[in-house]
This record gives C-alpha cells, sequence and structure tokens, in this order.
C-alpha cells in the first residue's frame, strides 16, 4: 500500500471540521481502502467496486462545480435535466480516471508537503515519489458549510479541469454538445465492458500544453 508521509503539521481546525489535508488524505486513504480490497478484485464485483469509487467521489468532490468548470461556457446553454446528465456522465469519467491512475501509482509513497488557505479556499501540495515517478499532485479545494471539497486537482502542472475543458471545446466544435454527450456514453460502456483487460481508458490522449 501506499506509505503516507506528512512533513507538516495539519493546522488545528475545530472538532466538526477537517482541515484541507486530512480531508485529501481521507480521500486517498478510502480509494486505496476500495482498490486494494481482494473480494472486490473478483469476477462479477466490478460494478460494485466502481460504485465505491464513485460514492467516496460524491462525497469528498464538489462534482457539480468540477464538472461546471470542466465544461465552461456550453453549460450556461444546458438545461436542468442536461446539467444533470452531464454532471452523472463527467463522475463516471473522474470515477475511472481517478481508479486508474491511483491503481497505477498504488505503491509509491504520498508526501505532504505544504497547505496554503486564502478565505475558503485551498491547495494541498503533494509529490508522489517512487521508483517508478516523481509526481507533483496539488489539490484544490473550497470549504463548503464546514467541509472541504475538491474542485480541481493539479498533476505535474497540469489542471484537470483545464484539460478537460479543452479536451471537451474541441469534440463540441467538431460534433456539438451531443456529439459529446455521445462519446462520454461510448466512453462509459467501453470502460465496463473492458475493464479488465485494459488498464487505462481515457476519453482523448492527457493535453499536457494547457496548464494553468
Amino acid at each position: 500500500p501506499v506509505i503516507i508521509a506528512t512533513v507538516d503539521d495539519v493546522t488545528p481546525v475545530g472538532l466538526s471540521e477537517y482541515s484541507p489535508t486530512e480531508s485529501v488524505k481521507n480521500t486517498i486513504t478510502d480509494v486505496l481502502s476500495i482498490l486494494g480490497n481482494e473480494a472486490l478484485r473478483q469476477p462479477g464485483r466490478c460494478e460494485e467496486r466502481r460504485q465505491q469509487i464513485e460514492q467516496v467521489i460524491r462525497q469528498r468532490v464538489n462534482v457539480l462545480q468540477m464538472a461546471q468548470r470542466a465544461l465552461g461556457s456550453p453549460w450556461t446553454r444546458l438545461n436542468d435535466a442536461e446539467r444533470l446528465e452531464f454532471v452523472s456522465l463527467f463522475v463516471e469519467l473522474i470515477r475511472d480516471t481517478v481508479a486508474n491512475k491511483i491503481d497505477q501509482y498504488y505503491d509509491e509513497q504520498v508526501f505532504y508537503l505544504v497547505e496554503q488557505r486564502e478565505g475558503s479556499f485551498a491547495q494541498v501540495r503533494t509529490n508522489l515519489i517512487g521508483p517508478k515517478v516523481d509526481t507533483s499532485v496539488d489539490f484544490r479545494l473550497e470549504n463548503q458549510s464546514g467541509e472541504w471539497l475538491v474542485y480541481d486537482v493539479v498533476i505535474d502542472g497540469t489542471s484537470i479541469v483545464r484539460n478537460y475543458r479543452t479536451q471537451f471545446g474541441r469534440i463540441i466544435r467538431d460534433n456539438a454538445y451531443a456529439g459529446l454527450v455521445e462519446k462520454m456514453k461510448q466512453r462509459a460502456l467501453t470502460v465496463k465492458r473492458f475493464e479488465k483487460t485494459a488498464p487505462a481508458i481515457a476519453l482523448l490522449p492527457t493535453d499536457t500544453s494547457d496548464s494553468r
């Protein structure tokens, strides 16, 4: 399993509120617990595994804000039903991406470097270090009613939200919004169909040139 090494002490907060660092650490721990559960790796339990990861994401990530930021201006032209559909598809996309990435780095160490706060926003900087990787991963969070929820993750300087916004924009330009939804639906089906044989299936290749 991943070894958690904390460099800076967590800033004390109210008893009912986790700090941003604690929130990130709990999220990673919960996902790793699911990925490391041998029972959930058994045939026939793939769907249960996906659903448990999705539950963690919906609890610890501001999925509405993240989906809205990732889609950009087309969000304003969607009706309520379309927004709900997009958020659901976006959560599936994030779920599978998170599961694949963390699964790849399961045996690496996570170092919590520093926590920065500005009002209701915070950033937790971490490093993933091991034989196969030396990667910076920064979590951006917003405090909502005492809970620190993730709304973006920056990997080696590349914002996931900005990256998806670039990808979504290209697809919408070529195929309209309906084409984007169709691609996301087809991707979800592909992941379910080939989950055991394909280690990572992306909507489009990662665009590392578009960082914050």
